[in-house]
């Protein structure tokens, strides 16, 4: 459908060809590259386990449930919108092969470098039979829409996140910019560019606002359903309100788009909960209680990608044996 898809796996075939030794090659390199950031992840969960568990025996274990069950479907409905933007760029993979694809491959957010989460996707594609070019456009989108959006959502928590850098505030500028780039001319436009400038072929279709639609609700939807796995935490030690709520919703959009683009640390670690704290302390809790569930937040989001990106492979694999 687009220039970006010419590698395509035929998927008629059904005759399978030994495999050459460069592919085993790559195989065992997949697999030593998803080991690996597995255990980055485990490591982040029992670096913060004593933590984690001194801060949910205080919490009704309804609340902390249902915060990581929040958590598991902004994941799910995240996976949603990257699954819509990769489907446009070329015959549709489905929700349990995309989501194989994009929630292993996010577990390299936890290698220090952003970057590997992305390159482990575009391995992870290519391994499924997609161009690498494709996966790597897809994702590319959705950041960008998806920061709008964040940008967006976080004007929620503006009097709280930035009451103390009051010069952070320029930020909100970038605001009509981003909703003015989200127009499909636009984003096709600046994607094509970008896609130019690292020397790959540019889309040979313009974006749909349906697509685009798509995409940018999945991500605000997203941010709300992990501003109420926060909301439901900060709730079990205080009274924070629908006000409450609303600021860990923009506190959350703020936290998560600012660790992004931390590319040096590991899934965004430290950038992350300075938001949250700010936010949670804002709606009634001490210092002391605000630090703890953010550091809960960070394992419970540990906990959330192993748990999704788990049953996204063994769904995938259930569904479409040969990736």
């Amino acid at each position: 459908m687009t220039t970006v898809e010419t590698p395509e796996e035929d998927t008629s075939v059904t005759v399978k060809q030994p495999k050459s030794t460069k592919a085993k090659i790559l195989d065992v390199v997949r697999w030593v590259a998803i080991l690996l950031v597995v255990g980055f992840a485990a490591k982040t969960l029992v670096t913060n386990w004593g933590e984690f568990w001194r801060t949910l025996s205080e919490v009704a274990w309804e609340s902390s449930t249902l915060s990581l069950l929040a958590l598991i479907a902004a994941i799910m409905v995240s996976t949603y919108g990257w699954q819509v933007m990769v489907d446009d760029l070329g015959k549709p993979i489905g929700y349990a092969r995309g989501a194989q694809i994009c929630l292993v491959g996010s577990l390299g957010k936890y290698v220090p470098g952003s970057v590997w989460a992305y390159l482990l996707q575009m391995e992870l594609g290519r391994k499924a039979g997609l161009a690498r070019a494709r996966i790597f456009t897809g994702s590319l989108i959705q950041l960008g829409v998806g920061v709008v959006s964040a940008l967006v959502v976080s004007l929620l928590a503006a009097p709280a996140v930035f009451s103390n850098s009051p010069r952070a505030m320029w930020l909100f500028v970038l605001i009509p910019v981003g909703l003015a780039m989200l127009h499909p001319r636009v984003l096709t436009w600046g994607t094509s560019l970008v896609l130019r400038i690292l020397r790959r072929p540019p889309l040979d279709h313009r974006l749909s606002w349906s697509v685009v639609g798509k995409v940018f609700g999945s991500s605000t939807a997203a941010w709300a359903l992990q501003g109420v796995h926060l909301w439901l935490l900060a709730n079990s030690v205080g009274t924070p309100g629908f006000s409450g709520f609303v600021l860990c919703v923009g506190a959350m959009a703020v936290a998560m788009t600012v660790g992004t683009f931390a590319f040096i640390l590991p899934s965004g670690v430290g950038v992350r909960e300075v938001a949250q704290v700010a936010v949670l302390t804002a709606s009634g809790l001490t210092v002391g209680q605000a630090t703890a569930f953010a550091i809960a937040s960070r394992v419970m989001f540990t906990v959330a990608d192993l748990i999704t990106a788990g049953a996204a492979a063994l769904s995938a694999r259930l569904v479409t044996p040969r990736i």
